[in-house]
């Protein structure tokens, strides 16, 4: 299965999906704000406050996209700590070869 067996036309969150839920979302900011409006209050600053969701996760879809994934280059394994330990001069060979057998194991 290719993920699209149903929505045969890749409708989703990008692309025609994505203009599809911003028309949405707009239109439903609009009659908040024509209700709001009604009512008396400020129509405007509700528009706004039904906005702020959505900008929030376009925002968020973006960091995801463009974020770089230094928490997975900053972890190192336990055997290139220990030949890193090694090529410092902190251990010596016999220390380093029983270390990696048991890191082995």
């Amino acid at each position: 299965m290719d993920g699209f067996h149903m929505f045969p036309f890749g409708f989703g969150f990008f692309g025609f999906g994505m203009i599809f839920w911003w028309v949405l979302w707009i239109i439903v900011a609009y009659l908040v704000y024509q209700d709001a409006e009604k009512r008396g209050m400020n129509g405007l600053l509700w528009f706004i406050l039904v906005l702020i969701p959505m900008l929030g996760i376009v925002f968020l879809l973006v960091y995801l996209a463009v974020r770089e994934s230094k928490a997975e280059e900053g972890k190192s394994s336990a055997l290139e700590i220990l030949k890193e330990r090694y090529a410092k001069g902190e251990i010596t060979k016999e220390e380093f070869e029983r270390m990696r057998r048991e890191i082995e194991g």
